[in-house]
């Protein structure tokens, strides 16, 4: 029909000829249209029932298929439903780059997440380690096909099995939840492989180690034992050793560890072992259980040696140390004090009880404060904190410390690398005085050589002027510019030379400035100038290689120097006068003092008459008076007699005691007239001694007298008599009034008296006599007094007196 309707359009004559008007007639064109048109209606028709044939062929196909497609998703259904009903998780990957597809449920108490995203994220479910071999086992699937089916744990403590393969150009993993035995088959297997892995990492370690190592069995046979061993017991490999049972304790260390475990089976000693044919010091620790043993010995020789050489340094340290004038302390990081020297405790007068409890710091510092032997603080705690500081500090730090007592301390805070701090404590009290006496000392010799009268140059090893006083340049006429300069010694010879002889003085003085000797010595003499004046002139050698030069204008002195001779002469010659008139005087006053003692001794006898009680007072008065001046004319003598030198002792065997007795029955009266108790502690072993005994009588008896004239009445005087050293030492001590301290260095000098009190003062010989014949037997005299407590005199004889440079035989 639409062929009909185009033809019609396209040539409308011959389409109404083709309706069918007779009028129309048709020609040679219209019957080839007409034939075109046939051919195309048959197309039509054909095509139609082709169509027709094939829609009917198609529906059929299109049934079948849809029926096809409805089993398969039918049975796709039933997998999947099987698939999720079963305990597993499947997950396929079926095309690179394409999403994987996941099948199935597992519990919650697997560990297995449920979540896609979550399932697929390995690490966040499965331990690290599980979690990167799943992956490598994964790698491996993808790249070669390996297959695997192997267990894995979960960070909640279960076991998951997962199998991986192949199918189908697909990639597939099946995830299982392991429960029952299979769950303690695969917990097994990991605790196994760990303590496997653990075992032979441990023997990996042991056999690093330079350390012996063993291990054995229940029955004491060898299991396992290092290179380390197998050295020290002198076999070829660990194999060899445990294989031949190679002992590396002998029998009593053996025996040692058997006695000497502890509840828990573990032994720990050290002991002397020969390893590797060497005796050493090992560190034995063993270990016992129900399956067996196991051990390690390490050799701590060195450690041992080091320890004792150590503790040895450490001693000498401390003795060191404690010889130091100079107080240490040292305090460990826990700052507890670890070691004080002798000094430190002196310094501090702590108690050694509480030192050696190791006190704190802080404490030590408290114990001071209460102790007031620290520096006051307003604010202690501060101070206290600022001192703790050097705990934390990198760099030592210095303080002073000025104590109440007058004292100053250098503080010095050292801390140790370790931890802990070194305190030394410097006093430095006398070397601040010294400083500062010497700089006033300096001060004082500056202003004393500018205003002294004498001359004073000092000249450096180079020769050249270094110091000198205005005396020098006033006495040499030599102007202030011109020593400002620093001149050369030949310079000023030049300039002060003025005569032949100065000139041959000075050149003395030049040689001994500039000289080159090895041994410079001092240069003393006088020089004559040309003005008249005379110089005496000295050089001074100096350590640092200088010459001190000296000029004293001795004009003055020279010109009375004969005067002061001739003076000199004459007062020896008085002086030998002297002692002619004192010996002549003394004489001549013994012999009539002997009489009048003797009268004196007849007018007290009954056998010559009774004399009135006031005659008899006189005559005893008269016979006090006569004994005290005879002995103080005898001590008159002998202190000539050894002005003279000509005192002579009469060496001999004295009995100590004896002579003690004999020297204080002559003091008897003078006792009981006084009341005064004399107190002798003589030694009934005190033996005899080489001596003058009448000299050494009359020192005990000068001793005792002096003692008494300065007690009080009903006092007390002690006597005492020692060996010591072999020496002979008596001691006489009073508690009287004492000596001032301004004439206790006098009372050895002759005429030197001091107040008695209510008796009579002596004329001031006894202690010189004393002094004199306790040297002459080569012994000395010491006194010590204190004003108002009394007096001790303390005379040391030799066993053995010199005299006259030898010593006196028996």
């Amino acid at each position: 029909m639409s062929a009909v309707a185009l033809l019609t359009t396209r040539y409308p004559a011959d389409a109404a000829s083709l309706t069918g008007f007779p009028e129309a007639s048709i020609d040679a064109g219209s019957m080839m249209w007409l034939g075109v048109l046939g051919g195309v209606c048959a197309f039509a028709v054909t095509a139609a029932a082709a169509f027709i044939h094939l829609q009917r062929h198609s529906s059929r196909k299109a049934a079948s298929l849809t029926r096809e497609n409805q089993d398969l998703k039918l049975g796709i259904d039933r997998l999947e439903a099987m698939l999720n009903t079963d305990e597993q998780r499947v997950i396929v990957w079926s095309g690179s780059g394409s999403h994987p597809k996941i099948w199935g449920v597992l519990p919650e108490a697997s560990g297995v997440p449920r979540a896609a995203g979550q399932l697929l994220a390995f690490g966040s479910w499965l331990t690290a380690k599980c979690a990167a071999d799943l992956e490598l086992q994964l790698d491996r699937l993808f790249q070669t096909g390996e297959s695997f089916c192997t267990s894995f744990k979960t960070n909640s403590g279960t076991y998951v099995e997962a199998s991986g393969r192949t199918t189908g150009g697909a990639v597939v993993l099946r995830l299982r939840d392991l429960t029952g035995e299979r769950q303690m088959q695969a917990e097994l297997a990991a605790r196994n492989a760990r303590i496997s892995g653990e075992l032979h990492m441990l023997h990996a370690l042991l056999d690093a180690m330079p350390a012996p190592a063993w291990q054995r069995d229940a029955e004491g046979a060898m299991l396992w034992a290092n290179q380390a061993y197998a050295d020290a017991v002198e076999v070829v490999d660990a194999a060899a050793a445990v294989r031949d049972d190679a002992a590396f304790l002998d029998a009593a260390a053996r025996k040692a560890m058997t006695l000497t475990r502890n509840e828990d089976g573990c032994f720990n000693a050290r002991m002397p072992i020969v390893a590797g044919g060497e005796r050493r010091i090992f560190e034995v620790t063993d270990v016992s259980a129900n399956v067996g043993s196991a051990g390690i010995a390490i050799d701590i020789s060195e450690l041992e040696q080091v320890r004792k050489e150590l503790g040895r340094a450490e001693e000498f340290h401390g003795r060191t140390l404690d010889q130091l004038a100079t107080a240490v302390a040292i305090f460990s990081a826990e700052r507890k004090l670890q070691f004080y020297n002798a000094a430190f405790r002196q310094l501090w007068d702590l108690d050694a009880g509480f030192l050696d409890g190791h006190p704190d710091d802080g404490a030590v510092l408290d114990a001071l404060r209460a102790a007031r032997k620290i520096p006051e603080q307003a604010d202690y705690r501060g101070w206290r904190n600022k001192m703790l500081e050097s705990y934390q500090s990198l760099e030592a730090r210095e303080s002073w410390w000025h104590l109440p007592d007058g004292r100053t301390l250098r503080v010095i805070a050292n801390p140790h690398p370790q931890g802990g701090v070194t305190y030394i404590y410097e006093n430095v009290t006398e070397q601040l005085d010294l400083e500062s006496r010497y700089n006033a000392l300096a001060r004082v010799q500056g202003e004393t050589l500018d205003n002294l009268s004498e001359a004073v140059a000092v000249f450096g090893s180079d020769g050249r002027l270094r110091l000198w006083n205005p005396a020098f340049g006033r006495i040499w006429s030599l102007p202030e510019d011109q020593l400002s300069e620093l001149p050369h010694v030949k310079e000023v010879v030049r300039a002060c030379a003025k005569r032949e002889d100065e000139r041959d003085a000075w050149d003395r003085l030049a040689m001994s400035v500039t000289g080159l000797m090895d041994n410079r010595t001092q240069v003393v003499s006088r020089m004559e100038r040309h003005n008249g004046t005379v110089l005496d002139y000295a050089t001074v050698p100096l350590p640092d290689g200088g010459t001190l030069v000296t000029f004293v204008d001795v004009t003055d002195s020279v010109n009375v120097e004969r005067a002061l001779v001739e003076k000199n002469e004459a007062l020896e010659q008085a002086d030998q006068l002297k002692n002619a008139f004192i010996q002549h005087v003394s004489y001549e006053l013994r012999s009539p003092l002997t009489n009048i003692i003797g009268f004196a001794q007849l007018l007290s006898d009954p056998k010559f008459g009774d004399l009135s009680e006031k005659q008899g007072e006189y005559a005893d008065y008269i016979l006090s008076s006569s004994s005290a001046l005879l002995a103080i004319i005898n001590d008159i003598l002998d202190l000539a007699t050894l002005d003279a030198g000509i005192m002579e002792l009469d060496l001999g065997e004295v009995d100590v005691a004896a002579t003690v007795s004999a020297a204080v029955e002559g003091l008897k009266d003078r006792l009981n007239e006084t009341r005064i108790t004399l107190r002798t502690q003589v030694p009934n072993d005190i033996g005899t001694m080489f001596a003058d005994e009448k000299r050494l009588r009359q020192v005990l008896f000068n001793l005792i007298s002096n003692a008494v004239r300065y007690s009080q009445d009903d006092s007390v005087v002690d006597l005492s008599c020692k060996r010591q050293n072999g020496d002979i030492v008596f001691v006489v001590q009073d508690h009287g009034c004492g000596i001032p301290a301004d004439i206790l260095t006098q009372v050895f000098n002759r005429f030197v008296g001091r107040d008695a009190g209510s008796r009579r003062q002596g004329a001031g010989l006894g202690l010189a006599i004393v002094k004199s014949f306790v040297e002459l037997h080569g012994g000395h005299v010491d006194i010590e007094s204190e004003e108002g407590r009394g007096t001790t005199v303390t005379c040391t004889f030799p066993a053995k007196p010199q005299v006259g440079g030898r010593v006196a035989a028996e």
